[in-house]
């Protein structure tokens, strides 16, 4: 029996996020985009999950916890990075107590990109975790997890004769 058929299972959980991308989470399982019609059931224990998706940056002091809760959700297991913080850092990347991104302590499988991500770019991600969950499953559970590439940001420089005019004195 695939993942896919016995519909997959997952668990939020906050790596010290600003909430952004938890709301917009907590969006999808509301009746408006409705996971629950896709067969994604969110659980609150790690052990009866088959995705973990996480919001928000790695510190120090969630690195262990997002280990802990890692380790708990049996084989095969998929990981979703929820939002920009949670694959970089985003704009807590600078702070003194930040390590990053999640796939600093735990391998991911899918960065969901956005801040915050939108419930439908949430749902890409989560549908996709799901057919890697069914992958692994058929592959056997001794599968190894090889983190996806992160997004890339490219910004755009400003151009020379673009650049603001300097104010009136």
């Amino acid at each position: 029996m695939s993942a896919i058929a016995k519909s997959p299972w997952v668990v939020h959980f906050n790596c010290s996020s600003c909430n952004g991308c938890d709301i917009e989470f907590l969006a999808c399982l509301t009746p408006f985009y409705d996971v629950e019609r896709l067969g994604i059931l969110h659980v609150g224990n790690p052990k009866h999950a088959d995705v973990l998706v996480v919001t928000g940056s790695v510190n120090h002091r969630t690195a262990r916890v997002l280990k802990n809760v890692y380790d708990m959700i049996p084989s095969p297991k998929v990981v979703v990075a929820m939002g920009v913080c949670s694959s970089s850092g985003g704009i807590f990347a600078e702070g003194y107590n930040v390590l990053g991104g999640i796939d600093k302590v735990i391998p991911v499988d899918v960065f969901v990109p956005g801040c915050p991500a939108r419930p439908e770019a949430m749902l890409d991600g989560i549908l996709k975790a799901a057919a890697i969950l069914d992958r692994k499953a058929r592959e056997g559970t001794g599968v190894a997890t090889v983190s996806a590439a992160k997004p890339v940001i490219n910004l755009v420089p400003l151009a020379a004769d673009a650049a603001p005019a300097p104010a009136a004195p």
